[in-house]
């Protein structure tokens, strides 16, 4: 198991000038995005690093769902200022820009493909030491914070992709509640989706013990290994936690309580699936963010179209937990039942659909799109679509149930309409 270390509680973040200092770091760069560039979370960072008097550099060019060209230029500017240590504030996308700036910078002669997931990249270990890393998430979703895996589109490809290793995770993650009060009601939703399918994916994913082959050496064991008890603790943690506390958190910003658990529930749900992986939903999710076309997301302040990750996962849920419910039903009826379903006169034969129809309910009850065809594809964009996913090894094949082309078209098509 590999999980960064943790601090949690409200206002935490005035902390991280200490612990720069006692990590003996004098050039820091603080990356983040140039909507949170204004926002307290920020602010809170940078007082605390004048008070300590940290010398720092910013960079605020974080691309919201990032791209190899956004990392690359992330990276170049990570070479260029050879600093000690890295402070990241903001989403998912800020701190895997973070992770890839720092493993590329302390790599400088490496390619950018060397250490992108096979088969698009080399996908090679990391065996160079990088800076330590300090992430301060401002959403509750992601779980970057706690994880090895930097996530990003591969242009050419239109593709997501990512770098898997456990040696880019942060050194340690900062969970100030505080920050997620400034989040709007649908980042709120779509980054609470993200943590809902991480627990579930990573519950029902292939048993750790099923993976194959062992690797020849340790350090080429993959960051993502299967089901496994103690990520089964962590994800049913952060699912129940989903459950009592999402709706809340999306419908009243004031809610400091449901907004505090959420932050933590993304935590959690990263240690489970950080360790034991994701799978179909993300698979899926990379060539719907991957191929968008014109959407644009109600309360992201973007200049680009995009399908927020937490959404592109969820939209694929019913589908998905329907079709790998017949390995290991009885984890999809206990997850249902975590989320509200009766389950006391269920078969367990119907695991899969009393599962999807709680997921269908639980998105219809937070007004959700009505799945794909909602967010701009039509059954003629499967064929794409399935293209885009069958690279996506590294997940895919974590599902419990293996998949044909012809599988993943009958996902794809039976997700255009959730309702």
């Amino acid at each position: 198991m590999a999980i960064s270390n943790i601090r949690y509680g409200e206002g935490v973040t005035k902390e991280i000038g200490m612990d720069l200092q006692n990590l003996g770091a004098r050039r820091i760069c603080l990356m983040t995005d140039k909507n949170l560039s204004k926002l307290p979370p920020v602010n809170a960072v940078l007082n605390s690093l004048a008070k300590y008097g940290i010398n720092f550099q910013i960079y605020d060019n974080v691309r919201v769902e990032p791209t190899d060209q956004s990392f690359l230029d992330a990276i170049q500017f990570a070479k260029k200022g050879e600093f000690d240590a890295y402070v990241a504030v903001g989403g998912g996308s800020v701190i895997d820009t973070c992770k890839a700036a720092n493993l590329y910078a302390a790599s400088p002669s490496s390619e950018f493909l060397d250490y992108v997931n096979a088969p698009i990249g080399k996908g090679k270990p990391v065996t160079v030491p990088l800076k330590p890393l300090i992430a301060v998430p401002t959403t509750s979703g992601t779980g970057s914070e706690t994880t090895g895996v930097a996530i990003f589109d591969f242009k050419e490809l239109k593709v997501k992709t990512g770098i898997a290793s456990r040696a880019i995770k942060p050194r340690l993650g900062i969970i100030d509640p505080l920050h997620t009060l400034s989040m709007p009601e649908r980042i709120v939703a779509n980054s609470g989706f993200d943590v809902l399918c991480h627990a579930l994916e990573s519950y029902t994913a292939l048993p750790y013990h099923q993976r194959s082959p062992c690797p020849s050496n340790p350090i080429e064991r993959p960051a993502y290994q299967g089901s496994n008890p103690i990520s089964d603790v962590w994800a049913l943690h952060a699912l129940r936690i989903v459950a009592k506390y999402l709706k809340r958190a999306i419908r009243n910003p004031e809610d400091r309580e449901a907004r505090a658990n959420m932050h933590l529930a993304s935590a959690f749900a990263g240690i489970g699936f950080g360790n034991a992986g994701v799978h179909l939903c993300h698979g899926m999710s990379y060539p719907i963010s991957g191929l968008v076309k014109t959407y644009k997301p109600k309360d992201y302040n973007v200049d680009h179209s995009l399908v927020p990750h937490g959404l592109s996962v969820v939209l694929t849920s019913p589908a998905v937990f329907a079709f790998t419910a017949q390995i290991h039903p009885e984890r999809h009826l206990e997850a249902a039942e975590i989320l509200g379903a009766d389950i006391r006169t269920a078969r367990i034969k119907d695991a899969g659909l009393i599962l999807a129809d709680t997921l269908r309910k639980f998105l219809f009850d937070l007004n959700v799109d009505d799945g794909l065809a909602a967010i701009g594809y039509s059954k003629a964009d499967i064929p794409a679509l399935v293209k885009g996913t069958l690279p996506q090894e590294r997940v895919t094949k974590l599902s419990p149930r293996p998949q044909t082309e012809e599988d993943l078209s009958a996902l794809f098509e039976a997700s255009m309409k959730l309702y």
